[in-house]
C-alpha cells in the first residue's frame, strides 16, 4: 500500500528575474512524497504564475485527491489530470521514484554516470542594459556557446545594442543567439522586428506574439527571416488531435517543451512525436523548477539524445534550494556522482 502527502515549498530568487510578464521574486513549488513499506519516492509540482494553465484556485484540492487515490496507479492518476499538466508532471515522476533503486535516479543512463554532458545554453535575464551586458560576458567566460536572451522588456534599440555589442566580438559560428520574447511583440510590429533582428544572425526566437493568435503566428512563421519557436504556444493543448492540429496550422521551424507545462514525461513525447511526423526542431526547457524537478528533466532529456543545446541551467537561481549532482561546465551541464544530495523536508530527506 502506498501512502502519498505533499508539501508546499517556495523558491527564493537570489535576485529579482525580470520577465515581458513582469518581475519574479519567489516560485512556488509542491512536493508529492510517495512511501511504500519504508521506501520513499519523491515528485515536483510546480505553477509559474500567470503563464501555467493550472494556475488556479483549486490546485492544492487536486493535490490532496492525488493523495486520496493514490491507490489508482500512475496512469490512471495521470488520465484523470487533464487540465492540471504540473501535477500530471509531479505524479509521473514520484512513481518512477518510488520505483528506482536511487529516488533521485529516474532514467539510468551515461548522463547518471558522469560519463556524458548535455549542452545547455547560458540563460540572460531581463534588466538593465549594464546588467544584461554582465550577465553576457559571464556567460561567454563560463564557456557557452549557446546564450540565450529574454527580449521584449526594455527598450527595443537598448536590446538591438546589446545583441550588437555580442556580434561585435563573436560571430555565429563562436556563440549561437537565442531570444526569447514571451509573447512581447505585437502581431503589427513582429515582423518588421524580426527583419531588424535578423541582422545578427540568431539561431531562433521564442514566441514573438502572444499565444492565441493563430492566424497571425501561422503568417509570421511563414514571413519570418529566421526560425521562430512555439513555447507558450503550448499550454493548454491537451488532446493528441488538437497539437497536431496546431502544428499543421502554424507550421513553426521548432518548438519548446516545458514538461511542467505539457503534461509531464507523457505530454512531452506526445509533442516531440508529432514534431518528428512534420520535421519540426525541438528542445526541452526547465521551468524554474527546483534541482528534484531539473534532476529529473535532465535525465529525461538526456535519453532522448537530441544534440542541441538545452535549456536546463536554473538550479542557481534561488537561495534556497537544494545541494544537488547536477554541475554547469564549460556550458555542458553534468551530473556529479560522487557528489550526495542534500535534500531535508519533513517527509523526506535524503
Amino acid at each position: 500500500m502506498i501512502v502519498a502527502r505533499y508539501q508546499k515549498y517556495v523558491l527564493d530568487f537570489k535576485r529579482a528575474s525580470g520577465t515581458s510578464r513582469g518581475i519574479l521574486t519567489q516560485k512556488e513549488t509542491w512536493f508529492l512524497i510517495l512511501e511504500r513499506e519504508g521506501k520513499k519516492g519523491i515528485g515536483e509540482s510546480g505553477i509559474l504564475r500567470g503563464l501555467s494553465i493550472d494556475d488556479r484556485p483549486d490546485y492544492e484540492e487536486k493535490l490532496q485527491w492525488v493523495c486520496d487515490n493514490i491507490h489508482l496507479g500512475k496512469q490512471n492518476l495521470y488520465d484523470g489530470l487533464t487540465e492540471f499538466p504540473s501535477i500530471q508532471f509531479g505524479v509521473e515522476m514520484a512513481f518512477l521514484s518510488l520505483e528506482s533503486e536511487n529516488p533521485l535516479e529516474l532514467f539510468p543512463s551515461d548522463f547518471t554516470t558522469n560519463k556524458k554532458s548535455i549542452p545547455i545554453n547560458g540563460l540572460v535575464w531581463m534588466g538593465e542594459p549594464s546588467y544584461m551586458k554582465e550577465q553576457i560576458e559571464q556567460k561567454i567566460a563560463e564557456g557557452f556557446n549557446c546564450i540565450k536572451l529574454k527580449i521584449g522588456a526594455i527598450d527595443f534599440n537598448k536590446e538591438l545594442e546589446l545583441l550588437q555589442f555580442i556580434r561585435t566580438h563573436f560571430d555565429a559560428k563562436t556563440i549561437e543567439i537565442r531570444v526569447d520574447a514571451n509573447g512581447g511583440f505585437s502581431p503589427e510590429e513582429a515582423l518588421s522586428k524580426l527583419n531588424q533582428l535578423h541582422q545578427f544572425d540568431l539561431h531562433s526566437i521564442e514566441q514573438p506574439i502572444k499565444q492565441h493568435q493563430i492566424a497571425e503566428m501561422a503568417e509570421l512563421c511563414k514571413q519570418t527571416p529566421f526560425p521562430i519557436a512555439l513555447d507558450e504556444e503550448l499550454i493548454g493543448i491537451f488532446s493528441l488531435d488538437d497539437k497536431e492540429r496546431i502544428l499543421q496550422e502554424i507550421k513553426p521551424q521548432y518548438i519548446i517543451l516545458k514538461p511542467s507545462l505539457v503534461g509531464g514525461f507523457q505530454g512531452t513525447q506526445e509533442w516531440i512525436t508529432l514534431a518528428e511526423k512534420y520535421k519540426i526542431g525541438w528542445w526541452i526547457t526547465s521551468a524554474l523548477e527546483s534541482n528534484i524537478g531539473l534532476n529529473a528533466i535532465a535525465q529525461f532529456t538526456f535519453v532522448l539524445q537530441s544534440p542541441m543545446p538545452q535549456g536546463l541551467g536554473t538550479g542557481g537561481l534561488y537561495t534556497n534550494n537544494f545541494d544537488s549532482p547536477l554541475e554547469v561546465k564549460e556550458g555542458q551541464l553534468w551530473y556529479n556522482s560522487d557528489f550526495k544530495w542534500s535534500i531535508n523536508l519533513p517527509n523526506f530527506n535524503f
